[in-house]
This record gives C-alpha cells, structure tokens and sequence, in this order.
C-alpha cells in the first residue's frame, strides 16, 4: 500500500466534459460578475482566461494567486482584488450552473474510504488555478468533502501548476512526505503523468482521458476507475 496517494479532480475524482464546463463557467461567471464589476464581458473573460495561463507558466516566483489578481489588475486597468469575495459568492452560488458538465464517480468515495482504512495519506492536486471556494464546490459535486482530504492545492497555497515539477515537490515539502511512497492518479498524460520524474508512482485514469501529445497509453500504467480500484484493492 502507498504512504500516500495524490488524486487529480476534474476528470479524474470528478468525471468532466471538459469543454462544455468551460463554456458553462464563462457563461456563468459574466452573468453574475459583469454587473457587480462594471467590466465587458470580453474584458472580464479575457482577464481570466490570461491570468489561468499565466498560472500555468509559473516556476516560484510567487503565489499563483498573486498572478492572477496582478494579471487582472493589468488587463482591466484597476485593481480588482476588491472583487474577491464577489468571485467567491460567485463560486458558492451561480458557479452550480458548470455542474452540468459534470458527472459522478461512485468509486471515488470507496477509494478515499479503502485507503483512509489501510493508512494511507490522501491529499488532492488538483491544478491550483482556482481559488479554495471555486475547489471545495468541486470537490462537493463529486460527492466527496474537503474534509477527506490531508493537503488541497489551490492558487492561494501554490506557486507553480502542472505538469511543473516544483507542483509536486511543493506538495511532499508541504505535507512532509516522499515521492517514492507515493501514487500520483490522474487522467492527463501531460500534467499527471510527469509526476514520474519526481519518483512518484502514477495511474492513469482512461474514463475522461486528456492526451494532447497522443502518446502511447502502453507508456504508463492505465485502465478504467473500476480498474483503479481494483489495483489499490491487490496492493493490500
């Protein structure tokens, strides 16, 4: 059995059309904040948009959340951090309407409870692109609490995203442990996967599988979540 098992949630924990959530949130998020922060709706989505990707090219230099508000500030040409509990209003209400996109995993709950029983630490990296309200509310639609979880990444915690290593070694300096006594499960080839080349072990979930370079699936251990569950049940 793992130490530690670190879980991907959109796609993984959480079943996701990824595409269709994208467009529920931008949807979404300009009907309840253009209003509320007297910005154009491209404006506004531009400034996300832009912020997330500069989150995703951060190596350390400071916090992803810091990113994102300096991104926002200069795209929108004011400070928009006064707007920081309306974004999390938003995510604990009108944010539902992205839930559509979403489906549920019945083995999620089983495989938190199998590892929690056998020892196991259980910490969730998920992209830290969002903020703490924005990852609870996704953890909450796919039926979990963020209770089960020891450590979540969020962009107020983390200072680098996927498929950067310094993600994952942030999380075991973090949480305290080492990279060889944990699984790193996730349905990216790309972000998940690379957590390999920190000694981690990884499993690759193929049921909402993301593989923009196409690589062979024969590179990484695979299969179905059922699966998964079935090969966390044989390391017993």
């Amino acid at each position: 059995m793992y130490k530690n098992v670190l879980f991907d949630l959109d796609g993984t924990l959480l079943p996701m059309d990824t595409k269709y959530f994208v467009d529920l949130f931008t949807e979404s998020f300009c009907e309840s904040l253009v209003p509320v922060t007297n910005t154009e709706a491209r404006t506004l989505m531009n400034a996300v948009w832009t912020s997330v990707g500069n989150m995703m090219r951060n190596v350390g230099g400071c916090l992803n959340s810091e990113v994102f508000w300096h991104t926002m500030n200069s795209i929108c040409g004011r400070d928009m951090r006064p707007f920081n509990d309306s974004f999390d209003d938003f995510y604990r209400t009108d944010f539902d309407a992205a839930r559509a996109a979403t489906g549920t995993q019945p083995l999620s709950r089983a495989c938190i409870e199998w590892i929690r029983n056998n020892g196991g630490r259980i910490i969730l990296a998920t992209n830290p692109v969002f903020p703490k309200s924005a990852t609870f509310r996704r953890i909450e639609w796919a039926g979990l609490d963020p209770r089960d979880f020891e450590y979540i990444t969020t962009y107020d915690n983390s200072s680098a995203c996927k498929p950067h290593l310094r993600y994952y070694s942030e999380i075991c300096s973090a949480c305290g442990i080492r990279p060889e006594e944990s699984l790193m499960v996730g349905n990216d080839t790309r972000e998940d996967m690379a957590a390999a080349q920190l000694g981690m072990d990884t499993y690759l979930i193929t049921d909402c599988l993301i593989n923009r370079d196409n690589k062979p699936l024969s590179l990484f251990r695979h299969g179905s979540f059922e699966d998964f569950y079935g090969f966390l049940r044989e390391r017993a």
